[in-house]
């Protein structure tokens, strides 16, 4: 009965902010350029739902390429990090300034000496993919109990047959976790990188139909990118539940 508890509650929350919603527009005659109802967002959704669908392809082939990069770039320095200790220490804080950076600030520095094309978009997404995945791997690789590392040594394995055997998948549920924030993160950094400057994608469309005061597609266009960012962090719980089911067992 909790169980169920649990998702009902939210799920009457947000039917009863919807329905105020709904309410409050329709009795204060709120116009359209202030405040749509969230009917008149569900219509501008389907009538939007094919010029949506070719932006969204724009933006989900950017964060798919970003978080394809970001993975191996964080997959690469973890482990450096992890066999070098020094590095560790000389990298870990530049990574943490980094993300100090609002990626709204970096966007217009990267389009200046990337130009207008697709880089400067993938770039953003590993901008704000690559932190969250790096650290946890690394938090992962340095957390493994040393008693298997040192059980394997004891056989005469060597720093890579003990990375293979034990360290990396050992590091493999943190990975996932950062992959978890990642995903999520991906779909608005590629958005991010199309607000400063390109031609098509979701970024390019929520900025068109903003200046033409059509909120009802601005919000529109909020709802496809919340799917979006959901169906990238669903897609990483899908790949867990198939290649690590063990890590279930243990809820």
């Amino acid at each position: 009965m909790k169980k169920y508890g649990s998702k009902l509650l939210p799920a009457l929350l947000i039917t009863a902010i919807l329905l105020f919603w709904e309410s409050a527009v329709s009795v204060l005659s709120i116009p359209l350029y202030v405040l749509p109802s969230p009917t008149q967002v569900i219509r501008a959704l389907l009538e939007e739902s094919a010029t949506l669908a070719l932006h969204a392809s724009t933006t989900v082939l950017e964060a798919l390429a970003g978080m394809g990069l970001s993975v191996i770039l964080a997959v690469f320095l973890g482990l450096v990090m992890d066999c070098f200790p020094l590095m560790r220490r000389s990298i870990y804080p530049i990574l943490v300034v980094t993300q100090t950076v609002p990626m709204i600030v970096m966007a217009p520095i990267l389009i200046i000496y990337m130009g207008f094309g697709i880089a400067p978009k993938i770039f953003t997404v590993v901008l704000m993919c690559f932190f969250p995945i790096a650290v946890s791997f690394c938090d992962g690789l340095s957390q493994v109990d040393k008693d298997y590392v040192n059980l394997v040594r004891s056989y005469g394995a060597g720093p890579l047959l003990t990375y293979r055997l034990v360290k990396i998948p050992s590091a493999i549920p943190s990975l996932i976790s950062g992959l978890k924030v990642a995903a999520t993160y991906s779909i608005s950094g590629a958005v991010v990188g199309e607000w400063i400057g390109a031609q098509k994608g979701l970024g390019y469309y929520i900025l068109r139909v903003k200046n033409s005061y059509m909120l009802d597609r601005v919000f529109a266009c909020v709802i496809v990118i919340i799917a979006l960012s959901l169906c990238m962090n669903g897609l990483i719980c899908l790949y867990q539940y198939h290649a690590l089911p063990y890590l279930q067992k243990r809820r």
